[in-house]
């Protein structure tokens, strides 16, 4: 297994400082979810006509990119042009990055649709996206987020995408903290079709200034109440040799810590679980 960041936890780096700190720390990887003031990279420079410049700039500082964040929503039916087109500028930019895999969200309105239903939009959105060129030969990892966080529900909508290329990414915090799911409970469940992960610990503390809605609040890795050792292990035992990203939210909690304090942390806590 490897570690990667996400830019989302550094919204002020440039390319640059990407490359420098983050080998720097002690990561492999970096998952890009914008750049700057800019969310869609796929529409910056630096990701197009320059991309293979860009791929060399993180070779050379020992660095890969480990995924790329969109913003596609496939179980939104009013958003399926949106959606293609995204990950028709999407697939070129994977490309030419070296990145295997394209983040998605579920999404969807579960007020106006049932599960089910929704599933079935979705597998309609991604058999268009499969059929895009270049598309099959990418992993589109659907996160545990938003409307699907329960494995049991995130099921649904594996079960009817069985293509390869079609799988999950495992964001450990939103299944322990809003699924109330043990890591063995979500193996069980959607295991086999892991193809990356999201890493990030909270503390219950609903007095905390700092404290969400659902009365958690983000901590350093390791320093929380999730049960993210056990999810690695569970991972480890089971083979799994893909990425574990460290997602520290920082552009949507300007209140957390700067990278340059937290993001040293996180590889020095999970490497010795690592092995």
């Amino acid at each position: 297994m490897k570690i990667s960041f996400t830019t989302l936890g550094c919204p002020d780096w440039d390319l640059d400082t990407i490359c420098r700190r983050g080998r720097e720390y002690g990561y492999e990887g970096v998952d890009f979810r914008g750049l700057q003031e800019t969310m869609d990279i796929t529409q910056l420079p630096a990701f197009t006509s320059g991309a293979a410049q860009t791929r060399r700039q993180l070779a050379d500082a020992g660095m890969e990119v480990s995924g790329i964040s969109s913003s596609i929503r496939v179980c939104v039916p009013e958003k399926l042009g949106e959606n293609i087109e995204e990950a028709r500028r999407s697939i070129p930019v994977a490309n030419a990055l070296g990145c295997g895999s394209i983040r998605v969200f579920g999404g969807g309105d579960s007020k106006t649709h049932s599960k089910e239903q929704l599933a079935d939009i979705g597998r309609e959105t991604m058999e268009q996206i499969l059929a895009l060129d270049g598309a099959g030969e990418l992993r589109w990892l659907f996160e545990t987020h938003d409307e699907w966080i329960k494995s049991v529900e995130c099921k649904l909508l594996l079960d009817r995408i069985p293509n390869e290329a079609f799988g999950v990414l495992w964001d450990m915090g939103h299944t322990a903290r809003v699924g109330e799911e043990s890591p063995e409970q979500t193996y069980q469940a959607v295991g086999p079709r892991i193809g990356y992960t999201h890493v990030k610990d909270a503390v219950y503390d609903p007095e905390h200034a700092e404290a969400m809605r659902d009365g958690w609040r983000y901590v350093p890795p390791g320093a929380g109440q999730l049960p993210l050792e056990e999810a690695i292990a569970l991972l480890k035992g089971h083979g799994y040799d893909g990425w574990i990203m460290f997602e520290h939210e920082k552009r949507w909690h300007p209140e957390l810590a700067e990278p340059e304090e937290i993001f040293p942390i996180f590889p020095a806590w999970v490497r010795p679980l690592l092995g």
